[in-house]
């Protein structure tokens, strides 16, 4: 994976562990873990569709970055002003890099 290719900053955003319950039983989430990195941004599609009486977007948007240990689908990408959920994460050689395969909507 060239450097060069890798001309964007995201912020790869892991929720934060449970550290208690409330009354409810909802669990209380401590400080997410941050990795702000360079990464290769590729839009794959987008599409728009009606739901409840009004027309949504959502993208497709692949991001190409280096090795990163413990990312899962849990994870959101920040990029371009919008979360981006995380639909499917690849390795991409020996531990070189990750692949992230995300969607947005709005």
């Amino acid at each position: 994976m060239r450097a060069g290719d890798m001309d964007r900053r995201i912020i790869v955003s892991q929720p934060g562990e449970i550290i208690d319950y409330d009354p409810f039983g909802s669990p209380i989430y401590g400080d997410p873990t941050e990795y702000e990195v360079w990464a290769h941004v590729s839009q794959q599609s987008g599409r728009e569709f009606f739901a409840a009486g009004g027309i949504q977007s959502s993208r497709m948007v692949v991001f190409r970055l280096r090795w990163i240990d413990g990312i899962t689908v849990l994870d959101t990408v920040k990029y371009g002003g919008r979360d981006h959920n995380i639909q499917e994460v690849r390795e991409l050689g020996r531990k070189e890099g990750l692949e992230l395969h995300t969607i947005t909507s709005g």
